[in-house]
């Protein structure tokens, strides 16, 4: 199987855009007493969901050779810093909802994984009823934590700060591992997907560098998207600045727990990536119909049609292809292992 462990519901009907539209329109005007909009109020119907699904994401899988995608909410419209937690806990509830509903329409070919209701300087902790359900209720194999739920004033603290452990805590007792997502930057000098996106990439990595989480966690496992960011470009800098702070090798440190997709968009950063990266720290992912839709003059094919570099990689063995496809997605990602074997596959 190929396994695509990073794709958002970017194609969501139009319906979705203007409830959300009305529900910050309302929270900004809350104080004239305009009333919320409900989620009741929101109607979007299977045939809708069914039009987007088959005229985007699975055309483009049937055209590109993968098998199944790991599918969660769009990622900027998270965007965490609007409202408060009763904003974003609404806002969550009904994203998750609609990705379950693709999932079920479309089972052979999504599986959900799961936005939380994070809100600027709130606990944590409220996030795991949302995070609860969506794991029992509604099968989900992740979730996506954002780091910055301040959009791109990083107001939080770091992701080894205790702040953050009852997430932990649910993501071991669920076995689920975490793809660390920002949302939409609300700060002009970082632009969202070109900027805010990979900072926040190379963030994580430094951040779970200066601190020992995985001596709490042993089994805690993250995604660090965009093929991590800056740091396979830079590994000999972290491996120094690990050095420099006393911390184990890399390998031992981050990299029992810490793994890399593929979203990286030319053949030069994918066999940097395969190069400095071990093959088992590497998930198959496209992110397709996302931050990089056009086509890339130099090749003729679409930036975000990733498996082609796979393919064309010259350093990757058949053995590495099927780890990076299928087998690394299927040891960090259990339940959704468990979800395969139960359907024979």
């Amino acid at each position: 199987m190929i396994i695509d462990i990073h794709g958002h519901y970017t194609t969501a009907p139009k319906a979705l855009e203007t409830w959300r539209n009305a529900q910050v329109a309302a929270f900004g005007a809350a104080v004239g007493g305009a009333a919320m909009p409900r989620a009741a109020d929101l109607r979007i119907s299977d045939d809708e969901i069914r039009e987007t699904i088959e005229t985007n994401q699975l055309a483009k899988m049937r055209e590109r050779g993968s098998d199944l995608t790991i599918f969660s909410p769009r990622a900027s419209f998270m965007a965490h810093h609007i409202g408060d937690f009763e904003v974003s806990s609404t806002w969550a509830a009904i994203c998750n909802e609609l990705c379950h509903r693709v999932a079920q329409l479309f089972p052979e070919h999504f599986i959900p994984a799961a936005m939380l209701p994070q809100s600027p300087g709130v606990d944590p902790r409220t996030c795991i009823p949302e995070l609860v359900k969506c794991v029992e209720q509604y099968g989900n194999v992740a979730i996506n934590l954002n780091p910055d739920p301040s959009g791109g004033h990083w107001r939080e603290p770091p992701l080894t700060d205790r702040h953050w452990y009852p997430i932990y805590e649910k993501m071991v007792e669920y076995e689920i591992p975490a793809m660390i997502h920002v949302s939409t930057s609300c700060n002009a000098c970082f632009h969202t997907t070109g900027a805010h996106y990979i900072n926040a990439d190379t963030a994580a990595v430094m951040q779970l560098i200066q601190g020992d989480l995985f001596k709490d966690f042993p089994t805690l496992k993250f995604v660090v998207p965009h093929g991590g960011g800056a740091a396979p470009y830079h590994w000999g800098r972290y491996r120094g600045l690990a050095q420099e702070l006393k911390k184990p090798l890399l390998a031992d440190h981050l990299l029992n727990n810490l793994f890399f997709d593929t979203c990286v968009y030319h053949q030069p950063g994918i066999d940097l990536l395969t190069r400095v990266i071990p093959v088992a720290n590497i998930l198959f992912a496209s992110e397709m119909i996302g931050a990089v839709r056009g086509i890339d003059p130099e090749t003729g094919f679409h930036f975000d049609d990733t498996k082609r570099y796979i393919e064309a990689s010259t350093r990757l063995s058949a053995a590495d292809r099927h780890a990076i496809y299928e087998g690394n997605a299927r040891r960090v990602y259990p339940r959704l292992d468990r979800a395969l074997k139960a359907r024979g596959r």
